[in-house]
C-alpha cells in the first residue's frame, strides 16, 4: 500500500475513534527516519491532550491497525499532541491564531523575505494577512510552505 493510502486509511480510522470522544484529528504522518519507519498521530482537545488520552487513542488505535494489516512492514506508532507551536493544518488553526504572532515560511521570496513573523490579522478565502511591525503582507496561501504560531519567550 503507497504511503498516501496509508495516511488516509489510517486518517479514517483514527476519525472513527474520535468521534465518540471530545478530540480532533490534527495531522498523520508515515515517515522513515533513520532506518525505522514511524507512524505518527497528532490528536487535540479542548484544554489540551494529556498523557492518558495518548494512551488511550494509542490502545485503541493499535488494536484496529492490527485488525485492518494496512501496513505489511515494521512500524512504530506515535500517538501525541501536536504542540502549540504546530503547522496551521485546518481552517481552525488559522481562525484560532488570529491576533497571534506566527511565522510564514514561504517557496519562494515574498516581498523579498523567504520568512516573516508577525501578528496574524485576518485569514479570508485563500490568503492571509501578517502585521510585521509598521508593515501590512498580504499573502496567498499557495505562496506559504509552513506557517505556525510563535511563542515568545519572557
Amino acid at each position: 500500500m503507497s504511503k498516501k493510502n496509508i495516511v488516509s486509511s489510517v486518517w479514517k480510522i483514527t476519525e472513527d475513534i474520535l468521534k465518540t470522544r471530545d478530540m480532533v484529528l490534527i495531522d498523520v504522518e508515515y515517515v522513515k527516519e533513520g532506518p525505522f519507519k514511524y507512524l505518527k498521530v497528532y490528536i487535540d482537545k479542548p484544554g489540551g491532550i494529556t498523557v492518558d488520552d495518548t494512551a488511550d487513542i494509542s490502545r485503541v488505535l493499535n488494536k484496529k491497525l492490527d485488525e485492518a494489516d494496512l501496513i505489511a512492514e515494521q512500524y512504530f506508532l506515535e500517538v501525541s499532541s501536536p504542540g502549540i507551536e504546530r503547522p496551521f493544518k485546518r481552517e481552525e488553526d488559522y481562525q484560532n491564531n488570529i491576533g497571534n504572532l506566527v511565522e510564514a515560511k514561504f517557496y519562494k521570496p515574498v516581498d523579498g523575505k523567504k520568512s516573516l513573523i508577525g501578528v496574524l490579522k485576518e485569514k479570508k478565502d485563500n490568503n492571509i494577512v501578517i502585521e510585521a511591525g509598521e508593515e501590512i503582507h498580504k499573502i496567498e496561501l499557495k505562496d506559504i510552505s509552513k506557517i505556525n504560531r510563535v511563542i515568545e519567550d519572557f
